[in-house]
């Protein structure tokens, strides 16, 4: 009977989260990290390849080293190509398989079965799971977390049997979760905190031991001198100091491995982070906000699990706390503290939930802040486990009667996750686009900069500049030292050809932040369309000494040496964009004209070959190749390649080759 319910939770917690996250199967990619980690990140989309590989595992590229994170984004590329769909599917599929492995791993080490499957069920369908997996670029979330569910549930073998082969499995699979996300360095912490409950370890090591002793039994009653047989009774003794920390030097031994995964991996992504200018430095949010910060978040991401709405994708970090609200927070945090230790013995599972939360959200919690974020609800994926154990094992024990559990409290945990589910399906819908994300953050934060600067971002790719500018302008005034909005409405200034305006804003976006790469790449190209080449090469320059791998940056350095007549210079630029990225067409193409102008029609048309293979509906390089065999006397061919550029709209070559009888 017991497998039979096993069944049937395990097909509820899957069809229960294909219903709540259909709707991400319908929703595009967003102008949110998405570009940068799949749609336009060359690397993903060459494939896994021998060069793509050692990619992902030599960059640290976006501030992390996480390649396998780079390497299943690589794969669904593969897979899927552009269609945002499959990437999301592959993000549900991976969150299910997480909470099955939370699921597994409750039920077999606590042997509650519906405990069991509630709080998987909680971590299931929750709204604050849609950032983790409606998101194509937080793959590293939905991963990670499917590695550390794995290494917890393996975790339980390992304890049921002390086989060598168990416990490399389970550092293995921690490994591996390291190398998606970092997030999961509090492992071993969580691990330890397993050990006392549900696993028991920490009691078994210090309870006495149980050990069997003779003893003389008379009988009370009858006065007698005859003794009765000796019996074997079991007698609890102290165990020795010395056997004592041994078996609790066991527990911490075992977990040495998994600490010093955590320990280096943390001290390289600090390092990283602070060498590429990710970690907010204590100048820009002191200390002592942070810990307000802390304070106030931890309870606020409370707020949020027992109350998930307004959800938003970016939260701005505030400028201060009113006093009550600081207090509110020290009260609850210090008064859940002292009731879970004061009830350890008695409700174990209060404890481990409530430092499970505690212990797993410190990482992300602000103290070391990295980003601008306040708060971010991607960041309760892990810790809220915590919560809902306390939540699944605590909330019976205030019905006493067994009979009135199961008539209040299983109809009432179903409805929950009905509603939750419900606020789930709700929220996914949100993530469709850019701007149906970001106008919902706009409407539920106050002070929303960034969300203006990505809407802008949005408007500028559909060709609304004008629109974009009202929200960088809003951007900017929300937060005046706000470079990258600087930046884009620079950008939007050049589409709407208000170049000088532009550099303006380029000027200012580089005085905020010196060592700003595009910036300086954007000024270049507004020098060069107002016609000032050599200050677009110098502006390209400084990009390429910042970012050596600026691939861009060379392309168009080339186009600004070829316009002062230096083709030779210009080659060599399109040689490197090309070698740093080899689909890069616009270099195929201009390397042609450049080799054209030099003369060397051959190699012209072996550069067009190639960009007509990689863009096979490129008019202006059909009319420049066509032109090439013209002028080699290849009429044939020549006549054939402007009729096909006719074909497409552009009749150009077709109607010059007609009026000198080369073509008919």
């Amino acid at each position: 009977m017991n497998k039979k319910y096993t069944y049937f939770i395990v097909i509820f917690l899957i069809v229960a989260s294909f219903i709540a996250f259909s709707r991400i199967l319908g929703n595009g990619f967003v102008n949110f990290d998405d570009y940068s980690y799949i749609t336009e990140n060359n690397h993903i989309q060459s494939g896994i390849n021998i060069e793509s590989v050692k990619w992902a595992f030599t960059t640290a590229y976006f501030s992390y080293w996480h390649p396998l994170t780079w390497l299943s984004h690589m794969l669904d590329w593969n897979l899927f190509g552009a269609n945002a769909s499959g990437h999301h599917l592959v993000n549900l599929l991976l969150h299910i398989g997480s909470v099955l492995f939370l699921f597994f791993f409750l039920e077999k080490t606590t042997k509650s079965l519906w405990p069991s499957a509630f709080v998987a069920a909680l971590f299931a369908l929750h709204p604050l799971r849609v950032e983790s997996v409606a998101w194509a670029a937080e793959r590293k979330d939905v991963l990670s977390m499917f590695f550390g569910m794995a290494t917890i549930y393996v975790y339980a073998f390992y304890v049921e049997e002390h086989k060598l082969s168990r416990y490399f499995l389970c550092l293995t699979l921690f490994a591996l979760g390291l190398m998606v996300k970092p997030m999961l360095v509090t492992l071993p912490f969580v691990l330890m905190l397993l050990d006392y409950w549900p696993l028991g370890r920490w009691q078994n090591a210090l309870a006495p031991v149980k050990v069997p002793v003779a003893v003389s039994e008379r009988s009370g009653k009858k006065k007698t001198k005859q003794r009765k047989a000796e019996s074997s009774v079991q007698k609890k003794i102290a165990r020795p100091v010395k056997s004592d920390r041994q078996l609790i030097g066991n527990l911490l031994w075992e977990k040495l491995p998994f600490i010093f995964l955590a320990i280096i991996l943390s001290i390289g992504l600090i390092w990283q982070q602070q060498s590429v200018g990710g970690m907010a430095s204590l100048q820009k949010i002191p200390f002592s906000d942070r810990i307000l910060n802390t304070i106030v978040s931890y309870v606020a991401y409370l707020g949020k699990i027992f109350w998930p709405v307004d959800l938003a994708v970016f939260y701005p970090y505030g400028s201060s706390f009113p006093f009550w609200q600081i207090l509110v927070s020290c009260f609850i945090l210090i008064g859940i503290t002292i009731v879970v230790i004061y009830a350890l013995k008695k409700l174990p599972f209060l404890f481990v939930g409530w430092f499970w939360y505690l212990g797993v959200l410190f990482p992300v919690i602000g103290l070391m802040q990295a980003g601008a974020q306040a708060m971010a609800d991607r960041y309760t994926y892990f810790p809220s486990i915590g919560i809902a154990i306390m939540l699944v094992w605590g909330i019976p024990l205030l019905f006493q009667r067994e009979d009135m559990r199961k008539k209040i409290l299983f109809p009432a945990g179903i409805a929950v996750l009905a509603i939750l589910a419900i606020l789930t399906w709700q929220q996914c819908g949100y993530w469709k686009n850019s701007i149906e994300l970001f106008n919902h953050a706009l409407h539920i934060t106050k002070d929303n900069y960034f969300a203006h600067r990505i809407l802008g971002s949005v408007l500028v790719d559909e060709g609304k500049s004008e629109e974009a500018i009202d929200h960088y302008n809003e951007a900017i005034r929300l937060k005046p030292d706000y470079a990258i909005a600087y930046d884009s409405r620079g950008n939007a200034y050049n589409d709407l050809g208000q170049y000088q305006r532009a550099i303006e804003d380029y000027n200012e976006a580089i005085r905020l932040k010196p060592d700003y790469v595009i910036a300086y790449h954007n000024r270049g190209i507004a020098y060069y369309k107002l016609g000032q080449s050599q200050l677009a090469i110098e502006n390209y320059n400084e990009a390429i000494r910042l970012k050596p791998d600026y691939a861009d940056a060379y392309y168009n350095r080339g186009i600004a040496y070829y316009k002062l007549g230096q083709q030779q210079r210009a080659i060599e630029d399109y040689n490197e964009a090309i070698r740093l990225k080899p689909d890069l067409v616009l270099a195929y193409s201009t390397r042609g004209i450049a080799y054209y102008k030099l003369g060397q029609q051959q190699r012209a048309i072996e550069d067009y070959n190639e960009a007509i293979r990689l863009k096979p509906t490129d008019t202006d390089t059909y009319n420049n190749r066509g032109l090439a065999y013209l002028n080699q006397g290849n009429n044939e061919l020549g006549c054939s390649d402007a009729q096909k550029a006719c074909a497409l709209g552009n009749c150009r070559l077709l109607e010059v080759a007609k009026d000198k009888g080369l073509c008919h």
